[in-house]
């Protein structure tokens, strides 16, 4: 029997002031997988991340999250569709700083409609399982991969199938780097999820289980070397 996979993009073009930044993309990942597109600043991976998203409207091609073509979708059916399928970790997190840790990530699920008991319970949970201070600390006064993992928890709450990350080590230093990066890739095994990074540090992208360097538009697939032995 076939599974249809998480994320199914299909010939994803998109253009911009008369330069080409997605030509013909392709690119499929199935739950309990990770993929990782490197490459350097300019070369497309964040507008790559923002049609996954369908927060731009690309110029042809097909994107399918959890099985919903997103060109399909009326603009509160696309909200909908991403507050129920997609979580998102930004390169410097995007937290509210005055709230402690567990109310920035109750406050997503929260927005989702979950009851205030249940939001706050899966907060402390998913905070708790990450080695987080959950109380009593605002977020500001955490160290850099303590507020990232609130951003990793933060995308968690509402229980995605795909997981995106926009550069989510590019702030950090070495250590936090790395603490980050291994959490990041231990998602599918531990959640279920499927987890697509985009980022330049290619030490980072090769922890995942299929790596592509995004170039002229295009994915051309990678050898991920560390894959099999970090996590």
């Amino acid at each position: 029997m076939r599974v249809n996979p998480v994320l199914e993009v299909r010939n994803l073009r998109y253009s911009v002031a008369g330069r080409t930044l997605l030509d013909g993309v392709d690119l499929t990942l199935p739950a309990g997988r990770s993929s990782a597109v490197t490459g350097p600043s300019g070369t497309g991976k964040s507008t790559l991340l923002n049609c996954l998203l369908g927060l731009i409207p690309y110029d042809d091609g097909e994107v399918r999250v959890a099985g919903r073509d997103l060109s399909s979708l009326k603009p509160r059916a696309l909200a909908r569709h991403r507050r129920d399928t997609i979580g998102m970790v930004f390169q410097f997190g995007e937290l509210l700083p005055e709230l402690t840790p567990v109310e920035n990530v109750a406050m997503a699920a929260l927005l989702a409609g979950v009851k205030r008991s249940d939001a706050f319970g899966r907060a402390r949970r998913l905070l708790t399982d990450l080695g987080v201070p959950v109380e009593g600390t605002p977020t500001a006064e955490l160290s850099g991969g303590e507020r990232q993992r609130v951003a990793v928890a933060r995308a968690l709450v509402n229980q995605p199938t795909l997981l995106l990350a926009d550069e989510p080590t590019g702030s950090l230093d070495t250590r936090n780097r790395e603490a980050v990066a291994e959490l990041l890739f231990s998602l599918p095994r531990r959640w279920g999820c499927a987890v697509l990074v985009v980022t330049h540090d290619e030490s980072v992208a090769a922890r995942a289980d299929q790596c592509f360097a995004l170039h002229e538009g295009r994915l051309a697939a990678q050898d991920a070397p560390l894959s099999r032995g970090v996590r």
